[in-house]
This record gives structure tokens, C-alpha cells and sequence, in this order.
């Protein structure tokens, strides 16, 4: 692969721009000053370093975030700032999309892509990738309201009853709740149908892949093979 075509495919740029790019002496490739566009370059194992950010090869983009209360899931937010003004710009330049969507006052595990089918399989409803939630409620949790979630609560505009695959309380206020699915507003409509509110909401997990204890909101880390493959394994149905 020539090294414009990596470089452009990493979401540096347009052909025009990374060929200026590498000729202004800006890029490295592999810890070592490359001018030279048209110079061949192994994807595997390659690294691209600009403006002294080393960028891994990776050919298609797999992310997550920790995502903070106030941010939309949107390109076009109408109320709030977009998660994707807390992603660097080569990130948006190759077109990565929200894997589903939190709403802009739900935290935690966010994931992205630019691989359409990965997105697909991780978001359709057939594939009943569960997703947990930890909710803070305004009134207390009873035991009337769990197994409510736990057998299925009518939904204004749902034909029938949708239940939680599991609900627990954690303590007076909060329950957390997992889903396989990803209806608009889905927990804090279903909690809505018990009588009760929710005053904040957090997803902690896709799956078995939790978020990392150690990202703190706002930020951002590269999926890895071992995120990746422990999310295949969490679902092998939904991967395959």
C-alpha cells in the first residue's frame, strides 16, 4: 500500500492532502521521517506518527467512550453538544457512527464504528445483544415494580408487553435493569410503567464487555482484538 493510501484511509485527509502531508516531511512511518508519498508501506503492524500522535493501522475502527451526561448521539444536535466533538478528527474523517444510542443525559459504555455490518449485528433486535443498565429512581424500588420489569410492562406504543431479561435491586433507589433491546427511551419508559421515575441512568455493559473501570467520562480507547473477541463471545449468534 502506498503511503498516501494508508494515510487517506486512516481519515487523515483527501489523496491531495495526505500526499502534501507526507512531502511536508509531516509523517512517520514506524518511528522513521518518510517524505515520500508514493512510498510502499506494510499495513501489518504499521504506525503512522503526526504531530507526534502515533496512530496504529487499523483498517476498519472500533471504539468505545465513556460517554458524559449533555452530549447527543447525533452529527446534528439540536440541544447539546455531539459525542463526536469528544472524538479527534481522523475519527470522523473515515465516518465512524454511534453503535446505538445513549440520551444526552445517560452515561457510560458507548460504542463506535465505521464497519456498517459489525453496527447492524450489534444494534438489530434479532441478535438480542443484552445491554445493562444501572438506574437511580426518584422513588424507591419495591419488589412490585421488579417483578413488574421481570414479566413485562405495556408500553404506549408497543402491541405487547415488553420485559426486562433481568432486574435486581441494588439498593433503595437503584435497580439495574438488562435489556436485548434498544427501543427509543426503552428504561426510563419501562420504569415510567411501574409508577415510578428515573433520575439518572448509566449503561455499564454491552454484553459481557463492561466498561473500563479505569475511562474516565469523556474519553475514548481503541476496541482491541481481546475487546473485540470477548464481545464475539458474549453473543456468538449475534457474530456470526
Amino acid at each position: 500500500m502506498k503511503l498516501y493510501r494508508a494515510l487517506q484511509s486512516q481519515g487523515f485527509g483527501s489523496r491531495k492532502g495526505c500526499i502534501t502531508l507526507a512531502r511536508a516531511g509531516a509523517v512517520a512511518v514506524n518511528g522513521q521521517p518518510c517524505d515520500d508519498p508514493e512510498a510502499e508501506v506494510d499495513p501489518a503492524g504499521l504506525e503512522l506518527t503526526l504531530d507526534g500522535v502515533t496512530w496504529p493501522y487499523r483498517e476498519k475502527a472500533y471504539v468505545l467512550m465513556h460517554k458524559p451526561a449533555g452530549y447527543e448521539c447525533s452529527h446534528h444536535p439540536r440541544h447539546h453538544p455531539s459525542v463526536f466533538a469528544l472524538l479527534p478528527p481522523p475519527l470522523l474523517q473515515r465516518g465512524v457512527q454511534c453503535v446505538g444510542r445513549l440520551d444526552q443525559d445517560t452515561t457510560g459504555l458507548l460504542l463506535f464504528s465505521d464497519d456498517g455490518q459489525f453496527i447492524h449485528r450489534m444494534i438489530s433486535p434479532k441478535k438480542g445483544v443484552a445491554k445493562v443498565y444501572r438506574a437511580v429512581c426518584a422513588e424507591p424500588v419495591t419488589e412490585a415494580m421488579l417483578e413488574a420489569l421481570r414479566h413485562g410492562v405495556q408500553l404506549s406504543d408497543e402491541p405487547a408487553p415488553i420485559a426486562a431479561l433481568a432486574c435486581d435491586k441494588l439498593d433503595e433507589i437503584t435497580l439495574r435493569l438488562t435489556l436485548a433491546e434498544g427501543k427509543y427511551h426503552q428504561v426510563k419508559r419501562m420504569i415510567a410503567a411501574t409508577g415510578n421515575r428515573v433520575d439518572s441512568l448509566h449503561r455499564e455493559s454491552v454484553g459481557d464487555y463492561a466498561l473500563p473501570a479505569d475511562l474516565p467520562p469523556g474519553s475514548w480507547r481503541w476496541l482491541e482484538s481481546g475487546d473485540l473477541k470477548q464481545l464475539e463471545q458474549s453473543w456468538p449468534s449475534a457474530m456470526s
